[in-house]
């Protein structure tokens, strides 16, 4: 699935095939040196001190008369070296390197308690006069005096902005009716200072070999003359974050992503277009599988995709089914993760399910949930692109026991506390322009109850014929899927499944298209009768309020005792007046 368009509004996305992928490389020290001075050659030391230099310098004399002066600051800057590849048909189509930084300076005046952040985490109001809006892209060459004069005009505007809205907020009290619990949470938590030195990670990413690679599987693609369109795209990044605040944390850490995507598209009989993929990350270029096991994984998506196109629809369903490893891995980030983000439980704009409900049964018993940035690999050795060393609030990542045998017991937490929850644990996340949110990173789904594929199946079959069904389902993967989680719509999620299998009651099974699955959170997950032992990894892209972030799911395959799939929303088209080129050649090959 392709990426798509972030949401201004609280409904959030969840995109397994994104470009990237996380990978956590650093070393601890006790609290280390992070001085220019007894690190002279190391070019990183340099570029945090000027960020420390401005820091310091507004800590100490940015104020205007007759306002507070901040109470507190912080920069986040991130350094993004990147390469591109894009091969099309047995060609290559592009091949870049790109270099950019990103500064996301955090002002907030009044104190702890109380501040100009409101529970929307809108940091200023939308009738602000103050209509200038510097770059927040920084120098991508160090140069102190560039950055320096970047941080300069950015955190002015942020300052004024803060106090804009500080003075707002304050005025609102005026019309808003007291509430005690609201008002006894404070605006800003208090954590330790820290400090963290990543070790330089090593970019050798060997763009000419990798193109010639792309190029070779995209021709294995294109042999395939039903497909209207493919490609492989490769990707490289190496990411390098800054971050500093008035408390005296300084962090540098490094990261690297690998990634390798495959896609076709094809037209069904009825003139629906479909399509399928491939998705491979990995945080190191040589943990890529070898050049034959990638043209089998393709081999594999273009016979799925072929056999996809012949299969017949499915009507809309109400039914038991089988979510196997990474369909369930969707449906619980979306019904599940989004809905216990910290912000989520406070703010008047959010639905708001979870809220209050600590303590309570929200599973069925045999489910544990936990988030876990500091876990970089399952254990059969897969990487997890959620893993982390520090958020991007300066606090270090840590586990969250989110649901212990089907019990409530937490959130996920940002520097923004909620009732009950006054500190972060680590998961204040933000694509480096967006004000940092709560955020799932690895998402750990464990069973007490699980069985094998083949006792799993038998128990659907056992469903169908107790429930006097013609049939159950199968849905092997999907491609992706949001939820809303505000008040300003229904609290529902969408799921959209790419392999269906009609399950029969005698267990033969038939591939069926073009529907999608539909629910309520708490109606959905109360009817997961039973699990599978075999637990994948699902790694993917996020989309919500703080921007497009790295996440992973871990999840077992899971029987439900119903599920609801609605007819999906189809564009049709005929095909193609003339066969496809390679067609001809074939033609020729064979005649």
């Amino acid at each position: 699935m392709t990426p798509g368009r972030l949401r201004q509004r609280p409904s959030v996305s969840f995109f397994p095939l994104f470009l990237v992928s996380w990978i956590v490389v650093g070393c601890m020290a006790t609290r280390p040196s992070l001085s220019a001075e007894s690190h002279p050659d190391d070019p990183r030391l340099r570029v945090l001190d000027t960020l420390q230099t401005e820091l310091e310098r507004s800590r100490s004399e940015l104020r205007m008369e007759d306002y507070q002066p901040p109470y507190f600051i912080s920069y986040l800057m991130q350094s993004v070296k990147k390469h591109e590849i894009t091969a099309r048909y047995g060609a290559l189509y592009g091949s870049r390197s790109k270099v950019e930084s990103t500064l996301l300076p955090e002002v907030r005046v009044g104190d702890y308690r109380f501040d100009n952040v409101a529970d929307s985490q809108i940091p200023f109001d939308i009738d602000s006069p103050d209509q200038t809006y510097y770059s927040e892209f920084g120098p991508i060459d160090f140069s102190a005096e560039a950055l320096r004069t970047s941080l300069w005009l950015l955190t002015d505007q942020h300052y004024k902005q803060a106090v804009f809205a500080f003075q707002k907020r304050r005025g609102d009290r005026v019309y808003k009716v007291p509430d005690p619990k609201q008002d006894a949470i404070a605006s800003f938590s208090k954590e330790p200072a820290s400090r963290f030195l990543a070790k330089p990670v090593r970019n050798d990413f060997d763009g000419q070999r990798w193109e010639k690679i792309a190029v070779k599987l995209s021709e294995r693609i294109a042999k395939h003359a039903d497909f209207l369109e493919s490609g492989v795209r490769v990707d490289a990044r190496h990411v390098t974050m800054y971050y500093v605040n008035t408390e005296g944390t300084k962090i540098i850490e490094e990261n690297t992503y690998y990634s390798i995507i495959a896609s076709a598209f094809a037209r069904a009989k009825d003139g629906a277009m479909l399509d399928h993929s491939v998705s491979i990350h990995v945080r190191d270029e040589q943990q890529f599988p070898s050049f034959e096991k990638l043209v089998g994984r393709i081999d594999g998506m273009c016979e799925e995709l072929q056999a996809l196109a012949k299969a017949e629809t499915l009507d809309p369903y109400t039914g038991p089914a089988i979510l196997e490893a990474q369909a369930a891995g969707v449906l619980f980030h979306e019904v599940i993760g989004h809905r216990l983000e910290g912000e989520r439980q406070s703010s008047q704009e959010e639905g708001r399910t979870f809220q209050g409900r600590q303590g309570q049964k929200i599973l069925p018993e045999f489910l544990s949930v936990e988030d876990d940035p500091t876990l970089v690999s399952w254990t059969d050795k897969t990487p997890l692109n959620g893993a982390y060393r520090y958020d991007s609030e300066g606090v270090q990542a840590q586990r969250a026991e989110l649901i212990t045998d089907g019990i409530l017991k937490g959130f996920l937490m940002s520097r923004t506390p909620i009732e009950g929850f006054s500190r972060s644990n680590g998961h204040g996340r933000s694509d480096g322009l967006s004000r940092p949110r709560a955020r799932m990173a690895n998402t750990i789904v464990r069973s007490s109850k699980a069985v094998d594929e083949k006792r799993l199946k038998a128990m659907l079959i056992e469903e169908i014929r107790e429930r006097g069904k013609p049939y159950g389902l199968r849905i092997r993967d999907m491609s992706g899927g949001d939820t809303n989680t505000s008040t300003y719509g229904y609290q529902a999620f969408r799921g959209v499944p790419r392999l269906v299998y009609k399950v029969f009651p005698d267990g033969s099974e038939e591939l069926v298209r073009g529907v999608e699955m539909v629910g309520t959170p708490l109606a959905s997950i109360g009817k997961i009768l039973a699990t599978g032992d075999d637990d994948e990894v699902f790694n993917g892209y996020c989309g919500a309020e703080s921007g497009y972030v790295p996440v992973s799911v871990v999840a077992p395959s899971m029987l439900i005792g119903e599920i609801e799939l609605q007819r999906k929303s189809e564009r049709k088209a005929k095909p193609p007046i003339l066969p496809a080129p390679v067609s001809l050649e074939k033609a020729k090959e064979n005649p």
